[in-house]
């Protein structure tokens, strides 16, 4: 007697499980593991967190993508805050002057970290190019109605407040980046010119960084506001201009007839030009038929004196 019939004698038939069956069921597992592994990858992709979270995540939440990323952003949020408060008192002198110059505004800012390693991130960089459109959203909010000249210094107790998307200020983005990076961070301040028609803003960088942003990134930084120029060579001139500040590091504007005073002269105007030593600043915008009436200069790291920061 064969088998199944001992069984069927016994009153207990066999279920009949043929070979297709059971490779239907195996190829049906492997499409779910599949479309899990795919989850996995698009929840990776999105928020950057590491492949042991983001599949817990997916897991406690029956593979909800937007309540998974809600929650790793609040877990990492949480871990951000507690690094944050942990290496607070750790030295943060490295980091990326910003800058970006749109149509009749412009900002500047400086975003600070521990090492020159963690500079070169993509996502501190992205942590400096939030930092430098959230002040400049604020600008506009503040000037909107403002048709002449406006300059606005913001220190890091006024930036940490501003608002990067709903519900999220800055310095959440902040901690939320420490927790990240694993260094201590800060952003240290920032500037925005608004200028009325006729009215240019130049700019230059350097010591910059292959960024993926839009924005020019460096250790030194320049914004030059500036009349007239040649027409088609405004955007030039703006450049050399800001370049001579990085170089030069001028600390007042001084008069056109200023006489210069050595290698000490600490005016921009007297100064000599840095790309044609043979003109002071005042003589070469004078062919340029130009005038500087104000700039703005920021050094990564650099020390200030009491009140000027």
């Amino acid at each position: 007697m064969s088998l199944a019939a001992v069984f069927r004698t016994a009153g207990r038939e066999l279920p009949q499980v043929s070979i297709c069956q059971r490779v239907s069921s195996f190829r049906t597992g492997c499409h779910l593991l599949a479309a899990e592994k795919a989850l996995l990858m698009k929840l990776r992709k999105e928020t950057g967190y590491t492949f042991i979270n983001c599949k817990r995540a997916l897991e406690m939440f029956e593979n909800d993508v937007t309540k998974a990323k809600n929650w790793l952003h609040e877990q990492a949020q949480k871990e951000g805050w507690s690094k944050a408060n942990k290496l607070q008192g750790r030295k943060a002198k490295e980091g990326l002057i910003g800058l970006f110059v749109g149509d009749k505004a412009a900002v500047m800012v400086e975003v600070n970290c521990e090492t020159d390693f963690v500079a070169r991130n993509e996502k501190f960089q992205k942590l400096v190019k939030n930092a430098a459109f959230a002040t400049l959203t604020h600008h506009g909010t503040k000037t909107r109605d403002h048709p002449g000249y406006v300059k606005s210094m913001l220190g890091a107790d006024e930036l940490t407040k501003l608002s990067v998307g709903e519900g999220t200020s800055l310095a959440d983005e902040v901690a939320l980046t420490i927790g990240s990076l694993g260094e201590n961070m800060s952003v240290r301040r920032a500037v925005t010119v608004g200028v009325p028609a006729g009215w240019r803003i130049g700019s230059y960088v350097h010591g910059g960084l292959t960024s993926q942003t839009d924005m020019a990134m460096g250790r030194y930084g320049a914004l030059v506001v500036f009349q007239g120029g040649k027409e088609g060579d405004q955007e030039a001139l703006g450049r050399k201009l800001g370049q001579h500040v990085v170089g030069e590091a001028p600390l007042s504007l001084g008069n056109v007839d200023d006489l210069p005073c050595g290698d000490s002269e600490t005016r921009l105007l007297p100064q000599n030009f840095l790309p044609d030593p043979s003109l002071t600043v005042a003589q070469f915008l004078r062919g340029q038929q130009a005038k500087v009436l104000d700039f703005v200069r920021f050094q990564c790291g650099e020390t200030f004196s009491e009140g000027t920061e």
